[in-house]
């Protein structure tokens, strides 16, 4: 259960529902501070819609955040989106299996990447190694892209947990085909 309210549109003065369209639980508690509600969604806008990035590498990094982190509501979520931008159930598991330190047969970059996330959930930063491998591949801009979406989703995952925000039905159905393990 939630730690603060969902708010509906009614809820809301008129200048702040239109942070309400996406209508998940989690843009209905952080409306509950406006402002750093339109500011959390600056950031999650541009990582989405605006970034140089190649959208189904940028959703694998995400996911792996979220897998990781064991953040049922952020891995669901993206699951869903991510298949919008090219993520395949292959794709997914080979994060399961990348995770496990077993090798998958993804593609080197996006190998990389995941590996790049896991250090950064794990140890705080990208290793030399790693970010070096990564940026054979990407621009300057795309690096920075890269490292900022996996910040950011630390944090999401971080708010999520903290906020104690429940994920909505629909999202349960994605959980029974790929099971995080410990979460019910």
């Amino acid at each position: 259960m939630a730690r603060l309210p969902y708010l509906e549109a009614d809820q809301v003065a008129p200048e702040y529902r239109d942070m309400l369209k996406r209508n998940t639980n989690l843009h209905k508690l952080l409306v509950n501070s406006p402002d750093m509600a339109r500011a959390f969604n600056g950031v999650g806008s541009y990582i989405r819609f605006k970034s140089k990035l190649n959208p189904r590498l940028r959703e694998l990094a995400i996911l792996q955040v979220g897998w990781l982190e064991k953040s049922e509501y952020e891995f669901t979520h993206h699951v869903k989106i991510g298949k919008e931008f090219g993520v395949t159930d292959e794709d997914i598991a080979a994060i399961m299996v990348e995770t496990e330190g077993i090798q998958s047969r993804l593609e080197p970059l996006a190998r990389a990447i995941l590996k790049g996330a896991r250090e950064m959930v794990r140890d705080l930063e990208m290793s030399m190694t790693t970010f070096a491998e990564i940026k054979r591949h990407l621009s300057n801009e795309e690096m920075v892209d890269l490292v900022l979406t996996i910040a950011f989703y630390c944090a999401v995952v971080r708010v999520l947990a903290t906020m104690k925000i429940d994920n909505e039905p629909y999202y349960k159905e994605v959980l029974q085909q790929y099971p995080i393990p410990g979460v019910e």
